[in-house]
């Protein structure tokens, strides 16, 4: 079951009714770890944030280990992080990526299995289309400027997984219903239409242009992005509640699976 109100600690929210809190609080000697794996970047702008989004993560579930890993770019690698953590807690990988593409359905387990310990972590799915996320992004539109009437468009990275494509399609109809308009999708890297070629089109038929950003955290995409000739660019999702509640309800997705089957 996927939640949809904030979390301020791993008991906390609708699914932790009396008798599974109980039954957690029973069974868990101490809180498994959350290890929080980002894209990486090599701008110290877009690390910040995402550091930032860790330490806020661990003010957010008191009690839970936090850690930082980057899936690629970067260290510290996940290979540098799990084992010393496998030592003193079990261990739940949230993937902080806003789609379910080569990173997540390839990468991160392909390192796990080369790190010697696969089987000895628990994924959670991604963050992907969740309606936090779509809060977020709303959130910063609206900051930007969006004002109704908008041509607006979804902008994302991209990628060559039809599945990734489709959740950024998802989370483009979820903001549309959001704002009462069409949001229509653009992408940065890989994937068509491209961000720039869309908002030409909007802007040629006369219409001011909004992009809402569907990244993570400022970097090379989001340039690109807030350089695509529209009026108003959002900024990135960084650390907004919204984000923080999706982590932190993965987190509690696979804790509370886990309790169901013990």
């Amino acid at each position: 079951m996927r939640r949809s109100t904030p979390l301020s600690g791993p008991l906390s929210g609708p699914l932790s009714g009396p008798r599974l809190e109980s039954r957690l609080e029973s069974r868990v000697e101490s809180w498994p770890a959350l290890l929080l794996v980002a894209h990486g970047t090599r701008e110290a702008a877009g690390t910040e944030v995402v550091r930032r989004l860790a330490a806020s993560i661990r003010l957010r579930l008191p009690g839970v280990p936090v850690r930082l890993a980057f899936a690629d770019v970067r260290p510290p690698t996940l290979a540098q992080v799990v084992p010393a953590l496998l030592g003193a807690a079990e261990i739940i990988v949230v993937p902080a990526f806003l789609a379910a593409g080569y990173h997540v359905r390839h990468d991160i387990p392909g390192q796990l299995v080369a790190a010697g310990v696969a089987d000895r972590v628990q994924v959670s799915p991604a963050l992907g289309a969740d309606p936090l996320l779509v809060d977020a992004a709303e959130a910063r539109l609206r900051a930007a400027g969006w004002r109704p009437g908008d041509a607006t468009v979804l902008a994302a990275a991209g990628s060559s997984d039809p599945g990734a494509r489709a959740e950024v399609a998802v989370a483009a109809r979820a903001l549309g219903r959001r704002l009462g308009c069409p949001v229509r999708v653009g992408y940065l890297a890989s994937g068509a239409p491209k961000l720039a070629d869309v908002v030409a089109e909007l802007r040629g038929d006369g219409r001011r242009v909004a992009v809402a950003s569907w990244l993570l955290a400022p970097g090379v995409f989001q340039r690109r992005l807030a350089s695509a000739g529209a009026a108003v660019a959002a900024a990135p999702l960084g650390v907004h509640r919204g984000v923080l509640d999706a982590v932190a309800a993965r987190y509690w997705d696979v804790l509370a699976a886990r309790s169901a089957v013990a």
